[in-house]
């Protein structure tokens, strides 16, 4: 399923959001608001102004709904969970073009505080994946020491590891040492 841009961008910036959990497997990459300003930056999240720690804890929750949303059992849970999410956000699309982007759509309400912002953009993009009936595509890294979570956008919806550089090559290299030990 080819994503168009704003989708493509918002389901990436939600895998990025919930890897940064240490129900990931790593370290808390919220632990503070510098790391929560670094997020808003790298993800290029518009309209926010000061960061608050009340603003860090509840990116924090939010950040765990869609990390249960990906790790669903079965797409009527992952449509229950995100249907509670976005039942708490006040979403407003508009389009808008600001810091040399095209014409696209916000779904966050103006003054809306920055977690009800992700969770409106991130969780609609989620949404319309679970539409179109590609829930199958939110996996889980198969790799048994790597818990990091990543959006299968390939055609024929055969990615199994977050990163195929990574978590793919140890793996590949482990299956290879194996076959050569045997």
């Amino acid at each position: 399923m080819p994503f168009g841009h704003d989708m493509a961008y918002s389901l990436a910036s939600a895998v990025e959001l919930v890897n940064t959990s240490p129900a990931t497997g790593g370290e808390d990459g919220l632990a503070d608001l510098s790391d929560l300003q670094a997020f808003v930056e790298s993800q290029q999240v518009s309209g926010v102004d000061v960061l608050t720690t009340r603003d860090l804890g509840q990116v924090r929750m939010v950040r765990e709904a869609f990390h249960r949303v990906f790790t669903a059992p079965d797409q009527p849970t992952a449509v229950r969970l995100l249907n509670a999410l976005l039942s708490e956000t006040r979403i407003t699309p508009r389009l808008t073009e600001h810091d040399g982007h095209p014409l696209h759509v916000h779904y966050f309400a103006p003054g809306s505080t920055l977690a009800e912002h992700l969770a409106a953009d991130y969780g609609v993009a989620l949404a319309h994946l679970l539409v179109e009936g590609e829930w199958e595509r939110l996996r889980t890294c198969s790799a048994p020491d790597c818990d990091r979570v990543f959006v299968d956008e390939s055609r024929n919806r055969s990615r199994v590891y977050c990163d195929s550089r990574t978590c793919g090559n140890r793996m590949h290299v482990a299956a290879y040492r194996a076959r050569r030990r045997a």
